[in-house]
């Protein structure tokens, strides 16, 4: 599937096209534009010797950020920051995870307040168009800048450093030259911070956490359907007059489901001798709809940052500004994503305890749910 890079707003029902179903990428007309701006500006501003001094552009980086560099060291600044940062460990990670993480590094560069060049961001497009992904390994980023370990590993390539797969194969990246007639970059001013800074590692994994979690949700209520029919549970528990008057969102959405899912149930419409159920068959909706909504919060924090600018610092032509924040901080995200584990921490919670009660031996079922209890273990 073809997808055009462009200002447009990525709304959540995108979200699994882009993890998997986009395999081409192309820069809108507008895209182009906003990165040749950006780039232009920097270039007029600071492209002359009596610039003046701005962070990341010509100066050192953190805490040597008072130290100028001159214009001739430009380049190599740049290249000694992205090899410097190149320092992951750990397990490789997953191709699926890196595309997303080209998906969203292209598309945060492309709305112009990075001030890289056209050159960057297309050749991003052409490692992500022609599967060629570069090797990042999982440990390495602390998220206080950005993910600057991970993000550093996806850059070497564009200076035919570090590995990549190719066909499926992990080869030294200066094997581009030869197979693609791809020649390394010259990063200029700024770009190989804009391409380290940034959320994309951890963006990228939310966005394939988010789409797993929803599948999870869903499938929760079908292994719950199942247990509640087989504990012989009343459906009262689930009718919309009670959550009506607690109208959590997902807790009436979460209702209704395990209703659709147990409709035309025989053994729901039998009598019931049992006065109630355990909590944990007839408080699903209460647990599972408390886990929806916090999916629903994670997903507008995954949504809000996949349509954002996360480098710094941030180059803004039209009001001749380049202002040093902090936008790479990844916090936002981090605490979504906790939250996001919690909520299924508790979802798994649940789940147990109708295991356990389907094994007690009560309603009718052997201890166990085996054949012969003692005779036989389960």
């Amino acid at each position: 599937m073809k997808h055009t890079i462009s200002s447009a707003h990525i709304n959540k029902n995108k979200l699994s096209e882009i993890a998997f179903q986009v395999t081409e990428l192309e820069l809108s007309e507008d895209a182009k534009q906003r990165i040749l701006k950006g780039r232009k500006y920097l270039d007029e501003k600071y492209g002359a010797m009596q610039a003046p001094t701005a962070y990341g552009i010509n100066t050192g980086f953190g805490s040597l950020c008072d130290t100028r560099i001159e214009l001739q060291d430009i380049e190599k600044l740049q290249k000694n920051l992205i090899i410097s940062h190149a320092c992951g460990a750990g397990k490789s990670v997953p191709k699926e995870i890196i595309r997303i993480m080209l998906f969203c590094k292209i598309q945060s560069l492309s709305y112009g307040h990075s001030g890289v060049s056209i050159e960057v961001v297309e050749r991003l497009i052409f490692f992500f168009n022609n599967d060629l992904l570069p090797v990042i390994y999982e440990q390495g980023s602390l998220g206080a800048s950005g993910d600057l370990a991970p993000l550093a590993h996806m850059a070497l390539p564009l200076l035919g450093l570090g590995e990549i797969y190719i066909d499926n194969e992990v080869r030294d990246a200066s094997a581009l030259k030869n197979d693609y007639g791809v020649e390394p970059l010259n990063l200029k001013s700024k770009e190989g911070l804009a391409l380290i800074n940034g959320t994309q590692f951890m963006l990228a994994y939310a966005i394939y956490g988010l789409l797993k979690a929803e599948q999870l949700w869903n499938w929760s209520h079908i292994t719950a359907s199942l247990s509640i029919d087989g504990f012989n549970c009343s459906l009262s528990p689930f009718l919309p007059q009670s959550h009506l008057i607690r109208p959590h969102a997902g807790q009436l959405e979460s209702a209704q489901l395990l209703l659709d899912l147990l409709d035309g149930s025989e053994i729901a419409q039998d009598a019931k001798d049992n006065v109630q159920d355990p909590y944990s068959f007839r408080c699903v909706p209460q647990v599972h709809g408390a886990s929806k909504d916090t999916l629903n919060f994670v997903t507008k924090t995954i949504v809000t940052e996949l349509n954002s600018v996360t480098d710094n610092p941030n180059v803004f032509p039209d009001s001749d500004e380049v202002i040093s924040a902090g936008n790479f901080h990844g916090q936002p995200l981090a605490l979504a994503l906790d939250y996001m584990a919690i909520a299924l921490s508790e979802i798994a919670n649940i789940s147990e305890r109708r295991t356990f009660q389907l094994m007690s031996g009560k309603r009718g079922l052997s201890s166990f749910l085996v054949h012969n209890p003692g005779l036989n273990s389960g």
